[in-house]
């Protein structure tokens, strides 16, 4: 099985370099082991923030000062806005929302229990919970995680004919650097995007899609010449 599950292990998905979360994806294998850790780790990485960069807005919540966010955004703690983000109009940050440098959280767009790598993009009514975007990774309009399912019991994840049980009731999608999910697609719960992968617009995405490939629909992926 170990084998078999290489392809959704935190080294094959992510960059950690690009990340202020490092520490904790190098505690786990999968990354969807990191999901119940993420408040905890943002309360402890935020107190060891420096002042100079970052400013406290309410508990457990920080801001870099060079981050720009909209009077309309909700932030929740606990929360980090990293370097150089941009929070726009009516962003709903509910907490346990590690949000990495240079990202763009848009419009309406509503975070919850995430970790957005450095670069990552969700900017226009985006709904992303429970989940882990990997560098430049990038959602387009109206494309959303779904993280529970709809009989509520707990979600497994899909891969290479293997079916591995999380554990979670809550766990949306996991997507490696430079994905790029099109506009008005659906996440369904344990998702798992590879690196360099693009989804089609308005796809219905279930299950483990290969690193550098291209999901037209299900049961059709073609793979990146």
């Amino acid at each position: 099985m170990t084998n078999l599950l290489e392809p959704v292990l935190i080294s094959s998905l992510y960059d950690l370099s690009r990340t202020a979360a490092k520490p904790l994806l190098e505690s786990v294998r999968y990354p969807w082991e990191a999901l119940p850790l993420i408040g905890d780790f943002i309360r402890k990485l935020g107190a060891a923030l420096p002042p100079g960069e970052y400013e406290r807005r309410g508990e457990d919540v920080w801001v870099a000062k060079s981050a720009k966010v909209f009077d309309s955004a909700y932030l929740h703690g606990p929360c980090i806005i990293g370097p150089d983000t941009e929070v726009r109009q009516c962003a709903f940050v509910r907490g346990s929302a590690l949000v990495g440098a240079g990202c763009v959280v848009g419009n309406s767009t509503e975070l919850k229990n995430v970790i957005l790598f450095d670069g990552v993009q969700v900017p226009h009514y985006n709904y992303v919970g429970d989940s882990i975007l990997g560098h430049r990774a990038h959602m387009g309009a109206g494309a959303i995680t779904s993280n529970v399912k709809a009989d509520r019991t707990p979600v497994a994840v899909q891969v290479n004919g293997e079916r591995v049980a999380t554990g979670l009731k809550k766990m949306g999608a996991m997507l490696g650097d430079f994905a790029e999910i099109g506009c008005n697609s659906v996440l369904n719960p344990g998702s798992i995007v590879g690196r360099h992968t693009n989804v089609y617009p308005l796809s219905m995405v279930r299950g483990y899609v290969p690193a550098n490939s291209i999901f037209k629909r299900p049961g059709e992926i073609a793979a990146k010449r």
